[in-house]
């Protein structure tokens, strides 16, 4: 834009202030178009695709990734558009990009369901999902889609090489979710609410028994049956960690604290004695249950007892018929 000379030296100073605010929304617009998608230019499938290996050779993993999409969008019914879909969520794996990897993933499977690389797809999937899981103070979401992937990997093909890595994960996953477990127990101890912690420490015990978390569950469960006031199950699981995990410092507590409370059995009850005295209050009451008689109800066996009534149909000494 060319700027009049004869335009005073203030009016020019605001023509090219002006110019300067116009071109910055243009230059910004550039930045991103170089930063967002590739931009299309048409390229045979061969040079696509040996172009997106060489930058996955090369380690530039998020390069490699727009130029395998660009091989499914610029030839999608070429038989290389099937391998470079996988390959894109392969590189996006490695460029640590897990939501784009999962979706292409998935995308995969959706166009080709029973494609040889499809228990590949899935194993990608439980990979993006497996490496977000989070420490225990976290939201524990992700770990979970990461046991239902994994879950359903071994599911679909339990006898392909991804099964045996995904056996050991979902140990893992099932491990990471009882710690997330004991970690609610116990700070539900801390502020003293014994029955919330029990019921955490009951669900590490009876979903996750085989995970690492299960001896210090049984002691805490030993821990809050006490403190609730049930000292047989508290002695029952200390018992059970006793015979499983002996040797532990958890047990060595549990025993300390059953030694500290010791459970004191009840005393026989005399022939005829029973369970609870007559009269407590609040104790069911003895004897024939005496049913008060209705108003205007004569006859029949009186008010202590429940008269039977006659038999009805047939075979009986009364028939009814209809209009009687």
């Amino acid at each position: 834009m060319r700027i009049p000379q004869s335009l005073p030296s203030m009016s020019r100073a605001f023509a090219v202030t002006l110019i300067a605010a116009l071109a910055l929304p243009m230059a910004g617009c550039a930045g991103r178009s170089a930063k967002g998608d590739l931009p299309y230019v048409a390229r045979d499938v061969g040079t696509l695709y040996s172009t997106a290996k060489a930058r996955l050779d090369q380690g530039r993993y998020k390069e490699a990734a727009q130029l395998f999409d660009e091989v499914e969008r610029q030839h999608p019914y070429s038989i290389w558009a099937r391998r470079a879909q996988i390959m894109s969520a392969f590189s996006y794996y490695l460029a640590k990009d897990y939501t784009a990897s999962i979706s292409s993933a998935q995308r995969f499977l959706a166009v080709h369901p029973g494609n040889r690389d499809a228990p590949y797809a899935y194993y990608l999937i439980a990979l993006g999902y497996y490496e977000q899981i989070t420490d225990v103070t976290r939201d524990q979401k992700i770990t979970r889609q990461a046991l239902d992937s994994l879950g359903e990997l071994m599911r679909r093909y339990p006898n392909t090489r991804y099964a045996s890595d995904a056996r050991l994960k979902i140990d893992l996953v099932n491990d990471h979710l009882a710690g997330k477990e004991m970690e609610i127990g116990r700070f539900y101890e801390t502020r003293g609410q014994w029955l919330a912690a029990n019921g955490r420490f009951r669900t590490v015990i009876d979903k996750f028994q085989q995970t690492t978390h299960t001896p210090e569950a049984l002691m805490r469960l030993t821990e809050t049956y006490l403190q609730l006031g049930v000292p047989i199950e508290a002695e029952k699981a200390a018992a059970v960690l006793g015979r499983n995990y002996p040797g532990t410092d958890w047990y060595d507590h549990a025993y300390k604290l059953m030694q500290d409370h010791p459970v004191k059995p009840l005393a026989p009850l005399a022939p005829g004695e029973v369970p609870v005295p007559t009269g407590t209050a609040g104790a069911p009451a003895t004897g024939p249950i005496e049913i008060p008689k209705v108003k205007g109800d004569s006859g029949g066996t009186g008010s202590g007892s429940v008269a039977t009534p006659a038999p009805v149909g047939p075979g009986s000494a009364t028939r009814t018929t209809p209009g009687t």
